[in-house]
């Protein structure tokens, strides 16, 4: 059994989704040293997070932003938790709703994602800076 672990930083991004497959890719290239595993990405942060989907059309993650601000507005009148800013709690819920961690087949050395897809970061924040993850690769 092979185990690596990587931290890297992500540049601050706007908010909106933004496909961080290669950048996942290159932060560990160990990766090439496992025939059969599994890649875990965890973000270490509440306000953003992670999903996998369509990596060609980019009106994919304009959708994604559209429906998910609709299902989580900023201007819900009843949120407490608005000490930093309109966005901080709807942050934490749609952090909630799409998870801080992916999971990922490694197959002969590479990420074994489908031909249409890509790793997205979330970022539910105005301004929410650099984001900072965790690579874990384990397999044989």
């Amino acid at each position: 059994m092979k185990l690596y672990q990587q931290e890297i930083q992500l540049k601050s991004y706007p908010r909106g989704y933004h496909l961080i497959t290669e950048i996942v890719e290159n932060g560990i290239p160990a990766i090439s040293q496992i025939q059969a595993g599994v890649l875990q990405v965890f973000i270490k942060h509440t306000s953003a997070g992670l999903t996998i989907n369509e990596n060609a059309d980019p009106t994919v993650r304009r959708d994604f932003e559209t429906f998910i601000n609709e299902l989580v507005p900023d201007s819900y009148p009843r949120f407490i938790h608005t000490y930093e800013a309109s966005d901080d709690m709807p942050a934490h819920l749609k952090s909630s709703f799409l998870g801080n961690s992916l999971q990922i087949p490694i197959t002969g050395g590479k990420l074994n994602l489908g031909i249409w897809q890509g790793i997205y970061l979330c970022e539910f924040r105005n301004h929410g800076g650099p984001r900072e993850l965790v690579l874990t690769a384990f397999g044989i």
